[in-house]
């Protein structure tokens, strides 16, 4: 069922699990200092309980309250809200939401709709709103139809489509968990050298995830009469999984989807289309 700001804010006080919009994905969110709410996260999802989870912070000053500052975050703030990540130590989150890490992968969303209730509640726990290992929503329908017995925030379409890139500020050189909705050439103009990919934990990152029902067939980019066309790149990410879903319903199997050029949001549409057809 559609419930309105007011009405998500106070479920979400009391405990609850309520679908919130942002400019990524829709969120499963529940309030992230509630241990007992987001043990709810992981049973509506059927998500592993190591599988770390993203807090969504409404500032600047909410990431730094729960995490141990990196001086190197400061360079990436200005990314802030946007879909952005970042991993850093752990200060004061309960284990449930970072999968019993030391680390704490946070972000402050870009959506108007998101950052009233965090606002109105503080931080939550938010991973997308779907089934574990399945196509992430981005309409407040694909919630409803796969989660139908959720109470959701209607905020419309998702503006960038694939979830937020994800970076860590741990020892080392800054790292590349998983590409998204910002590009690893304005991380490195913000950071420098970057490295890319590693065994620190991170939301979104196994070998088979972001999958249909159905199987799915990669072609490179250039080849016609794919079911999923590239077509211009911030286009393609928006209707991704919208028209994964698509196809899906009606029993398309396998779905032929076009790479996408490897160059900004590509990267991450490349990263998705691969671990959705990974089986």
């Amino acid at each position: 069922m559609r419930i309105p700001v007011p009405e998500a804010i106070e479920r979400l006080r009391a405990g609850e699990v309520v679908a919130i919009p942002t400019e990524t994905v829709y969120g499963l969110a529940a309030d992230g200092l509630n241990p007992a709410a987001v043990a709810r996260i992981f049973a509506i999802k059927g998500r592993p309980a190591t599988h770390p989870l993203i807090l969504h912070v409404a500032d600047v000053a909410a990431a730094r309250a729960h995490t141990r500052w990196d001086p190197r975050a400061d360079a990436l703030i200005g990314l802030w809200p946007g879909p952005l990540t970042i991993v850093l130590p752990n200060r004061d989150v309960p284990r449930e939401v970072t999968g019993g890490h030391a680390t704490l992968a946070v972000r402050v969303p870009d959506h108007p709709v998101a950052l009233a209730i965090l606002t109105g509640v503080g931080p939550l726990a938010a991973p997308s709103a779907n089934r574990f290992g399945r196509v992430s929503p981005t309409r407040a329908e694909h919630v409803l139809v796969e989660l139908p017995d959720l109470p959701v925030v209607d905020g419309g379409p998702c503006r960038v489509g694939v979830e937020s890139t994800i970076v860590a500020l741990l020892d080392g050189h800054p790292r590349l968990l998983r590409p998204g909705g910002v590009a690893l050439e304005t991380l490195l103009d913000s950071l420098g050298p970057v490295e890319v990919g590693g065994a620190i934990a991170a939301p979104g990152t196994l070998d088979a995830h972001y999958a249909p029902r159905g199987s799915v067939l990669l072609v490179p980019n250039g080849t016609t009469g794919a079911h999923v066309p590239a077509g211009p790149p911030d286009d393609h990410a928006r209707r991704l999984y919208d028209d994964l879903r698509c196809h899906d319903d009606v029993g398309i199997d396998p779905i032929v989807c076009e790479l996408a050029l490897p160059v900004g949001i590509g990267v991450a549409i490349n990263d998705r289309l691969r671990r959705a057809a990974y089986r």
